[in-house]
């Protein structure tokens, strides 16, 4: 009888160490998800900090620039229109990502057009607005490319196994990397250097 409860007391104590055991990995790989998904989003929070900062200062450039450009009302409105769709996208989305877009091709054409009207370039506060927007797109690239890095970390987790079995429990997916439109790697021609 004794070896009888033994025998039941180890495959209980097995039973109950094994148990802890996988309860204890569950709740480590999914606190580790719950982390590296905060890190992606504080991440896309940094694009989108920047894509507001770039939205915020392209009005000021607009505003300088507008007197003398009075005929290019259309760049004006694009980027109005713009800046309004990313206003009014859900946070994270692909429309917010769109309206990001839509907003850069408005922006090369209005740095095309500004290099077209040499007097700008020597207004002081056309060229002080012009060096802030070249900083702030080199703030935007390197926010989207920290935000890309963290969605290879964050993929995968989610996509390997056995990570991929605690993400379908919780219910995290993979994410989408961050893609420029079609045709966006040609930049306008644009030489806004003082001659």
């Amino acid at each position: 009888m004794n070896k009888i409860i033994i025998v039941l007391a180890v495959i209980l104590g097995v039973g109950i160490f094994g148990a802890l055991s996988i309860g204890g990995w569950v709740l480590g790989s999914y606190n580790s998800l719950v982390s590296q998904n905060q890190i992606v989003e504080t991440s896309w929070s940094q694009v989108e900090t920047q894509y507001q900062r770039r939205f915020d200062l392209v009005p000021n450039l607009v505003s300088a620039t507008k007197g003398v450009l009075g005929q290019e009302q259309k760049v004006f409105g694009d980027i109005a229109e713009a800046r309004t769709r990313y206003a009014g996208a859900p946070a994270g989305s692909n429309e917010k990502v769109q309206a990001t877009n839509q907003f850069e091709s408005a922006l090369g054409r209005l740095l095309v057009i500004m290099e077209n009207y040499p007097v700008l370039k020597s207004y002081e506060s056309v060229r002080a607005l012009t060096d802030e927007l070249a900083g702030t797109e080199n703030r935007v690239l390197v926010a989207r490319d920290r935000y890309n890095a963290q969605v290879l970390v964050w993929n995968s987790k989610v996509m390997r196994f056995p990570g991929n079995i605690i993400a379908g429990m919780f219910g995290f997916h993979s994410r989408e990397y961050f893609k420029s439109d079609e045709g966006a790697n040609k930049a306008p021609s644009v030489d806004l250097q003082i001659k």
